[in-house]
């Protein structure tokens, strides 16, 4: 999964367990390396500490003139350490090597604490290093065996300083105990961060969920906001000062969103009207040309003394009445759709009424199928009958170029919801004309204003209830109507 696609919350609760476990990590090189360097530095001073302890017993020796017989010279070396070599080495329990100034070997205790022989002639990198060094000491460290062995290297004076021949100690580290000392940390050092892991788990998912709490409210509200409806605002106790920043910017878009939407339905409001003006006046201008021509007509053929001018006159008024009409029909319907209907709510047997908005029609290609002989809901008579009334009607205008013509309209009853469903077989609508079936006059028919749909889904939406259609060209067209019982 990419990285970017995680949400907040667990990114938080992620980088919290890593962190964790970074710290863990981190603290236990840090552990390691310290005891080792720890360990490094105890070695370190302890052969200074035993370098030191064998210097002055070996001082005492030769210059002290209770012990040593032999003149304190580089020649008489194996002689001076002949016997008290063994008992230095016994006591500090080390090898303990004696070289003349050329690198020979003089004496040595092998004393069996490190079975190991001593070098019979010392490099010329040893015998520099003790020669250039400050403090003519040199050490080196080798690993033998698996072990780890230092050595030391520094002169052997005489009572005025000057050397005689060259000490090496050999000192094996033993850290056998600090390694068990750092086994038994880490392995309580384990268990304590495991605990801490755990709780840190259980942490970082409160505390992520305790960041996040405020942006998933104020993300609900967002995904909820629409620019028809009236959005909430967000109020946040002890929000921090970025969500605080964030919940002022959503809270100033509500209300900005909702000058907007007021602005854009009052300019739709507006535009449609104005459409709905243009379409009017010309649908009245349609009758009116024909009336100005027949009365003009008249005027100019009239007369008194003809003896069909009865005949004429009936002919003459039956024209104008018919564009009357036309007129007429044409008012009521855009006084019809202009005004929203009031509702009057009532107890009514759906199934009855839906039938008695049928029995204005003729046809005998009509038909009924209720699924429930009952159904009771809370609706406005009237209305009901417009809405049905005009599907069918509809329906039966879809149908004038099919043969074999079919309109079933059933009703039922699911939940609390009651089902209406006008389906057709007629040429069903167009695909470039879903999308403007419900908009004001608009109309595939060569008459009418085609207001009979947007009527319809008016009362519709005015009960809270939703209409929508299925079709298939050339195949039928099936409305569905969804009305709340109450």
């Amino acid at each position: 999964m990419n990285i970017k696609q995680i949400s907040l919350r667990n990114r938080i609760f992620l980088a919290m367990i890593l962190l964790i476990l970074l710290a863990s990590v981190l603290i236990a090189t840090v552990t390691i390396f310290q005891y080792k360097e720890q360990t490094d530095e105890y070695n370190q001073e302890r052969l200074e500490r035993k370098e030191e302890s064998v210097k002055a017993a070996i001082n005492y020796w030769i210059n002290s003139g209770n012990g040593n017989t032999f003149p304190v010279e580089e020649k008489n070396l194996k002689y001076i350490f002949r016997e008290k070599i063994y008992e230095i080495s016994d006591i500090e329990k080390l090898e303990i090597n004696v070289y003349d100034l050329s690198g020979n070997i003089a004496k040595t205790s092998h004393s069996g604490f490190v079975k190991r022989d001593a070098q019979t002639k010392l490099s010329d990198s040893i015998l520099k290093g003790v020669l250039n060094n400050a403090q003519h000491r040199f050490v080196n460290t080798r690993v033998v065996n698996g072990q780890s062995l230092q050595s030391s290297y520094s002169y052997i004076t005489d009572n005025k300083f000057k050397p005689i021949g060259v000490l090496n100690l050999q000192y094996v580290q033993d850290n056998t105990a600090q390694d068990r000392d750092l086994e038994e940390f880490l392995v309580r050092m384990t268990y304590v961060y495991l605990l801490m892991f755990l709780i840190a788990i259980a942490l970082a998912y409160f505390i992520s969920s305790y960041i996040t709490r405020n942006i998933k409210a104020i993300t609900d509200k967002m995904n909820s906001t629409r620019l028809n409806a009236s959005n909430e605002k967000i109020f946040l106790e002890n929000a921090s000062t970025e969500i605080f920043t964030l919940v002022s910017a959503y809270n100033k878009m509500v209300d900005e969103l909702e000058i907007s939407a007021v602005k854009l339905a009052k300019g739709e409001r507006e535009q449609a009207w104005r459409e709905m003006a243009k379409q009017v006046a010309h649908e009245i201008k349609n009758p009116l040309t024909p009336m100005r021509l027949t009365v003009q007509s008249f005027e100019r053929k009239f007369d008194a003394n003809d003896p069909e001018i009865y005949d004429k006159i009936k002919e003459f008024s039956k024209t104008l009445i018919q564009q009357i009409d036309t007129m007429s029909s044409i008012a009521s319907a855009f006084s019809n759709f202009a005004k929203m209907p009031t509702q009057k709510r009532e107890e009514l047997n759906v199934v009855e009424v839906v039938k008695l908005a049928l029995d204005i029609f003729a046809e005998d290609y009509i038909s009924f199928f209720p699924k429930q002989s009952v159904i009771i809901a809370e609706l406005d008579k009237n209305q009901l009958i417009r809405v049905v009334t005009n599907l069918v009607k509809n329906a039966s205008q879809a149908l004038t170029e099919v043969e074999s013509k079919k309109i079933e309209v059933s009703v039922e009853s699911i939940g609390e919801e009651v089902i209406i469903i006008v389906a057709d077989n007629g040429k069903g609508i167009s695909e470039e004309d879903k999308d403007k079936i419900f908009e004001p006059k608009f109309t595939t028919k060569s008459s009418g204003m085609g207001l009979g749909l947007p009527m319809v889904k008016n009362i519709v939406e005015a009960y809270n209830g939703n209409i929508s259609f299925t079709t298939q060209y050339n195949i039928g067209t099936v409305f569905k109507i969804v009305l709340p019982k109450k």
